[in-house]
């Protein structure tokens, strides 16, 4: 699973979302969380061995007919009794299969949970079947998600009945955390496998796509056709899935095994420019992991509507739209969300789906390796500067937010489930890995992932067995790693400071650590720059203050702690601004770079400062040219005048738009005439990035022409472009303009959505036509009420408030926006 976190990417719009401040550091022994109960793996009574259904739909009802015939075996010792997970089912039979013949069974059922009586005791080991009829009610569940899977009703019937013209029809399905028994009666625990076939009648204009190999399709006299799917190797519940719909299939492969594309027709042309990737992807994992790709297929769908990032299901990975994207949306993109999706959920078919975390409790084992596949697959197709920024992004991500440093990786107390589907799962575990495999080095650390897989092959693991795989590989004990790492909370707070003795000829290095508790035992490198050559020196730091000393003949121009930039901690480093603009110029990271250009920020009036800004405004990463970019503003007139031609060039010639997008963005807030010819040159760009800078930098200075060339880009605009018109709109526009904003907002994907909100809300302002305005107010209500765990209902209250400034001479208007606003909270 991949959750989405909403970043704006509105060029021109600064909309900084976050959810916290820094973190208070605090360790702790046991879970933070450990008056919640605590959440031991699910007991196994009966073991499934083989799931069959047999399904069709009822679109005017949203309902899933089925039948399924179950084949289970106790696990340990013998029973009589079965119980299965079934949310909101009618049941309408269950029978023991005795030969050719249907044993009616007795039953009770609450609307969660099946409590079968078989009629006789089987021993452990002994296979039986039962079969259910049955039909299943997805939208008639009242059921909850979490932050990363917002809804968790099993079963999704998308536009069933046509009512929205230009959306397709789908049917999809979401399984994790434990939503597939909202559509086949199950026992729905991760520690459970089965093999499957699942047979599907549905609508023969329609493609399907399921778990495993199309064995079968069948026409039938009603317009229907039946498509059965055959899974061969045991998988959880959690990942089957299903998809019907308008699909088209782009047919690629891996060594002869199937890998294909599911897309709407309207983006099928772009098949092969979005999941192209994929093919080599899966070499490099299996050669990496030294395990082939498992699976006898992999198929990847994109559908409407999604209530998460993506999802790893055996075999068919199902992704949210946003995945879909032409060619010119494309070339905005670096390694952005939707390639590190790609590479997230395929990874997941070895760490996951291969091997299944043993209960949510050790969602680390799937989620954690899944995010830092996303570093590995960077480090390797483009290099270690963009695996190095995608780990700072994660890092920053783990960091902001005060709550997750309370949290333990492994957990064992929680209220719900969902709740470890967070920052902690995901951003902080896969740095913890990028520590471990620093810590071992590549050989040992990918050699331990191997005995791991190998060891667990379609069963499951957890943290344990993970920490046995890694001492087996590295013939060194590891319990302390992970005793503070995976079953610990925090993180490390680090002051760093230096004194050079130049009698004794030595350099110390004085680190505190500041956090609460018990300090965090820290491998790492330091290196010494001095004479001209660097000089590694491995430490372990462990105590709360621990000096290090370093000779030298002469002062050090610079030392580097934590030179490989691995660890997982805040740190207060107090090197000289010279030191700094050394570690620019000589440190090879892109956290050397990164940290030496927000210290150069910090002090651009200084003639050491300004020569690092201005020399990262050619830093060979991309991002690292906007951070400088981003550092250079018109307050400091001598620096914007000195950096300007550099400015003018990225605008003009970039390799990469978003930086050209960013410098067109500086430039505007010259509103000097002498550039508008770049502002219309960059309008006629194929980026959207670079055309909706240059539209609002055109706007800053001629509003009216603005606007007319922006109702010109109605007719071909997405994702940044689309922002920038609504922001002229906003602005300079009138109510006559709301329709089209209105349009663009509801079929957007929702990270959109937030993005377009402030300026959306304005535009709203001008409206004279209550209905209009009441229906704006409804749809961006709903972002709020939907994204309230991540603090948007506060941020669409902000500018409902706004919105009543502007209405507030009318008092029926501003009654109605006080009654959203009380709904928000």
């Amino acid at each position: 699973m991949k959750n989405l976190s909403c970043k704006s990417a509105c060029v021109g719009l600064a909309l900084i979302l976050t959810s916290g401040g820094v973190w208070a550091q605090v360790q702790k022994t046991d879970d933070s969380n450990k008056n919640a109960p605590y959440h031991a793996s699910s007991t196994k009574i009966n073991a499934l061995v083989h799931t069959k259904l047999d399904v069709k739909f009822d679109y005017s009802k949203r309902h899933l007919i089925g039948k399924e015939w179950l084949t289970l075996k106790p696990y340990a010792y013998a029973t009589d009794s079965l119980t299965l997970d079934a949310k909101g089912m009618d049941i309408r039979t269950i029978a023991l299969i005795n030969g050719k013949n249907l044993q009616t069974l007795k039953y009770t059922y609450d609307e969660e949970q099946l409590k079968i009586q078989l009629g006789k005791k089987f021993l452990p080991g002994e296979a039986y079947t039962i079969f259910i009829d049955y039909t299943a009610k997805p939208d008639e569940l009242k059921v909850k998600g979490s932050a990363a899977i917002t809804d968790a009703k099993g079963l999704y019937f998308i536009n069933p009945d046509s009512a929205v013209k230009g959306k397709p029809v789908q049917i999809w399905t979401q399984g994790e955390t434990e939503a597939s028994s909202a559509w086949f009666p199950t026992i729905d625990k991760p520690n459970q496998k089965t093999t499957a076939e699942i047979s599907i009648t549905a609508p023969a204009k329609y493609v399907t796509l399921s778990n495993g190999k199309l064995v079968s399709q069948l026409k039938n006299a009603n317009g229907t056709r039946t498509d059965t799917w055959k899974m061969d190797l045991p998988h959880s519940p959690y990942l089957f899935m299903m998809a019907v719909g308008d699909f088209k299939i782009y047919r690629d492969k891996w060594n002869n095994k199937e890998v294909n594309y599911y897309l709407e027709p309207t983006y099928a042309p772009y098949a092969k420019q979005i999941f192209g990737l994929t093919p080599e992807m899966i070499g490099f994992y299996s050669k990496t992991l030294g395990i082939d790709y498992p699976w006898n297929k992999y198929s990847q769908i994109v559908v409407r509507d999604y209530v998460s990032g993506a999802m790893e299901n055996t075999t068919a990975t199902l992704h949210g739209a946003y995945v879909q994207r032409t060619p010119r949306e494309m070339l905005d993109e670096n390694f952005g969300q939707a390639e590190s999706t790609i590479a997230h959920e395929l990874f997941h078919q070895w760490f996951g789906d291969y091997v299944t975390a043993e209960s949510w409790s050790n969602l680390t084992v799937n989620e954690s390796f899944a995010n830092y596949s996303e570093y590995l697959w960077a480090e390797h197709k483009y290099g270690k500067d963009a695996a190095d920024a995608h780990n700072y992004e994660d890092l920053s991500q783990y960091l902001g937010s005060k709550k997750e440093a309370l949290k333990n990786l492994v957990r064992f107390h929680y209220v719900d489930k969902e709740e470890v589907f967070d920052a902690v799962s995901y951003q902080k575990g896969g740095r913890i890995l990028n520590m471990m495999r620093n810590y071992l080095g590549d050989k040992v650390f990918f050699k331990g992932l191997n005995i791991y897989l190998k060891q667990n092959a379609f069963k499951n693991g957890e943290a344990h067995q993970l920490r046995l795989a890694m001492e087996e590989a590295s013939g060194q004990d590891m319990n302390w790693f992970f005793n503070q790492w995976y079953f610990n909370a925090g993180h490390p707070k680090i002051s760093i400071d230096y004194a050079w003795d130049e009698s004794a000829k030595t350099q110390k290095v004085t680190l505190k650590q500041t956090q609460a508790g018990e300090p965090f035992i820290l491998p790492m490198a330091i290196d010494v720059y001095a004479g001209g050559s660097k000089k590694r020196y491995q430490v372990t730091f462990k105590d709360a203050v621990q000096t290090f000393t370093f000779a030298s003949t002469t002062k050090p121009d610079l030392v580097n702690v934590d030179a490989d930039k691995v660890l997982l901690a805040e740190k207060d480093d107090h090197k000289s601004l010279a030191e700094f603009a050394f570690q620019y110029a000589h440190a090879p990271l892109f956290m050397d770079r990164l940290e030496a250009i927000e210290a150069a920020g910090k002090s651009k009036k200084d003639a050491e400062g300004a020569k690092v800004l201005l020399s990262a405004l050619n830093d060979k990463y991309y991002s690292l040219r906007i951070q400088a970019l981003d550092s250079i503003s018109s307050d400091d007139s001598e620096l914007f005048k000195t950096a300007m031609p550099a400015i003018q060039k990225l605008a003009n010639s970039d390799p990469n738009t978003l930086v050209q997008a960013q410098a067109i963005s500086i430039i505007a807030g010259n509103k000097d005439a002498a550039d508008l010819a770049l502002f219309k040159k960059g309008l006629e760009s194929k980026s959207y990035a670079v055309q909706g800078s240059s539209l609002i930098a055109l706007a800053l200075q001629q509003p009216e022409e603005a606007l007319a060339v922006a109702r010109t880009l109605e007719k071909d605009n997405k994702a940044a472009l689309t922002q920038a018109i609504a922001f002229v709109y906003s602005k300079f526009g009138t109510e006559k303009e709301l329709p089209f904003i209105t349009e663009k907002f509801t079929g957007m994907s929702a990270q959109e959505q937030i993005e377009l909100i402030p300026a959306y809300v304005h535009i709203l302002g001008k409206t004279s036509d209550i209905n209009d305005l009441k229906k704006g107010v409804e749809l961006v209500k709903a972002i709020g009420l939907k994204y309230k765990s991540y603090g948007y209902n506060e941020y669409v209250t902000n500018f409902l408030l706004e919105l009543k400034k502007q209405k507030q001479a009318d008092q029926a208007t501003t009654s109605y926006i006080d009654t959203v606003i009380n709904e928000l909270k």
